[in-house]
């Protein structure tokens, strides 16, 4: 078993321009601290730089501490300030972030308006093209298809039965999305 620590033997090296004793009061005090940090965040990956921040602060306060004081309270008060800091960092950088995205959003909104009734436009006028291509039987089953016609009505009228009218769909489709990735590629 280990010597029990000794805070004011590493308090008087470390003031004493003993700087490396200081890592003793990190690996006695780390793990309580890390604790009481870890239940106070809501993101875990902040842990290791808010208590690497409340040691740095302690090291550079440590002529300030009151050797009467309980240490480990002191320590959990800097603690505090530095989660009331990052609280409103975080607030603020949120804040900020929203702003801009909403500034962003009603200064493209016109933009992406208008690219998409141009995009919309495009691509029902290839539509409509390549409709216009296909043979007539295929032409009635996809004009009965996006009137949402029902495939049985369909395969009455046309005289064929309910699989014949889906595998034209099928058909169509394919026969439309080849026409239409060339039209848009070539700008037809």
């Amino acid at each position: 078993m280990g010597e029990a620590f000794d805070l004011e033997k590493h308090l008087d090296a470390i003031l004493g321009g003993q700087s490396d004793a200081f890592l003793g009061i990190v690996r006695e005090y780390g793990p309580s601290l890390r604790t009481f940090l870890g239940t106070q965040l809501f993101q875990m990956n902040d842990l290791d730089d808010l208590a690497q921040e409340v040691f740095i602060v302690a090291y550079e306060r440590l002529p300030t501490f009151t050797r009467s004081e309980n240490f480990g309270a002191w320590l959990r008060g800097i603690a505090r300030n530095k989660l009331r800091h990052h609280y409103e960092r975080t607030a603020r950088r949120a804040g900020a972030l929203e702003l801009f995205q909403r500034d962003a959003v009603s200064l493209l909104d016109a933009d992406l308006d208008a690219a998409a009734d141009l995009t919309q436009e495009v691509h029902l006028e290839a539509l409509l093209g390549c409709i216009g291509k296909l043979p007539e039987r295929m032409r009635r089953v996809v004009r009965g298809w996006l009137d949402q016609e029902k495939a049985l009505a369909l395969a009455r009228e046309m005289a064929l039965s309910v699989s014949n009218i889906y595998q034209i769909q099928h058909r169509a489709s394919a026969l439309l999305r080849d026409c239409i990735e060339k039209r848009l590629s070539h700008g037809s």
